[in-house]
């Protein structure tokens, strides 16, 4: 079984199936990691490209050692190192990549849409590793995983996302496929935090912190975006921190077993505590980890010879 798709764009054109397919293999994968030697052979003789248009490190260096352990061979193509800082399109980049023959291009970039323009002008694989306020789908996949080892299942979960929504990839990533896993998903934040008619979209919208903690399974913390930000949502960062910042206090609404989760980089004592972040429910630890097993999961499903299915 594979992906329909020769590439990854999103969660939301994704199915239940195609989402538990990604999550089986990465469980599988992540015995690699635990090796002496941490490689097998399934991209060997194939070429990964690491089109990074934005800062990153989890995400970028999760996938270099994902394709790193899958043996393939890897370009890291940054802006600042590129012909696009001389005037050159990404139609035009795309094309001498191209030229190459590469075999998969991994796209972060600030404009949304741009993996999808180039998955339409190209043969190869394209994996959308953040575009714009879009989607994040491997975060959002790596985060499912976590769940399902945490709780034993994603289904009948209550997830709660707290913080930045509007300028949140993540969040949109998470809210398409907890919900297509059978979760209940929660959102809170203040009300200019929150895009219009996200209600739309199936979740249950709170502006009250400790009432949307209440009967949480899952507390899942986003980083306050304030480069995304074009004018002032919120009166102070003080303020936004003592009516939203997930301490140890506050986590005592949640259920006693409810797990604390953050995809990162976190603002510590904006949008969660020390406290909690290194506490006992905290799992940011295992997130990174997973990242790792989803991103050679998508990859390997994707190129593998089992799992090509682009020709």
């Amino acid at each position: 079984m594979s992906l329909k798709s020769k590439d990854l764009l999103t969660i939301e054109e994704l199915s239940s199936t195609e989402i538990q397919l990604i999550l089986d293999t990465a469980s599988s994968f992540k015995e690699v990691s635990t090796r002496s030697v941490k490689k097998v052979p399934a991209l060997r003789g194939r070429t990964v490209v690491l089109f990074f248009q934005e800062p990153s490190t989890r995400t970028r260096v999760s996938f270099e050692l994902a394709a790193k352990r899958l043996s393939a061979d890897i370009l890291n193509v940054q802006t600042a190192s590129s012909s696009l800082v001389k005037g050159e399109t990404l139609i035009d980049t795309l094309k001498t990549l191209e030229s190459m023959t590469i075999d998969a291009l991994v796209v972060r970039h600030k404009c949304s849409g741009v993996p999808l323009m180039l998955a339409n002008m190209t043969n190869a694989t394209v994996i959308n590793a953040g575009d714009g306020f879009h989607e994040h789908p491997t975060q959002g996949l790596l985060d499912m995983l976590t769940i399902k080892e945490q709780k034993g299942k994603i289904e009948g979960q209550t997830v709660t996302i707290i913080g930045d929504i509007t300028h949140s990839r993540v969040a949109r990533s998470n809210i398409h496929g907890l919900q297509k896993m059978g979760a209940k998903v929660r959102v809170c934040a203040p009300p200019t935090l929150l895009p219009a008619g996200i209600e739309k979209m199936g979740v249950e919208v709170y502006h009250d912190l400790d009432k949307a903690l209440k009967d949480t399974d899952v507390v899942y913390v986003l980083r306050l975006q304030l480069e995304r930000q074009k004018k002032n949502l919120f009166p102070t960062i003080r303020e936004y921190s003592q009516l939203y910042s997930v301490t140890s206090e506050r986590l005592k609404h949640a259920k006693k077993d409810a797990i604390v989760m953050h995809p990162g980089p976190m603002n510590r004592g904006v949008e969660i505590s020390s406290g909690v972040a290194d506490g006992p429910a905290s799992v940011i630890d295992e997130q990174v980890t997973n990242g790792v097993a989803v991103r050679m999961a998508v990859l390997y499903l994707l190129k593998g010879e089992k799992g090509e299915n682009n020709g």
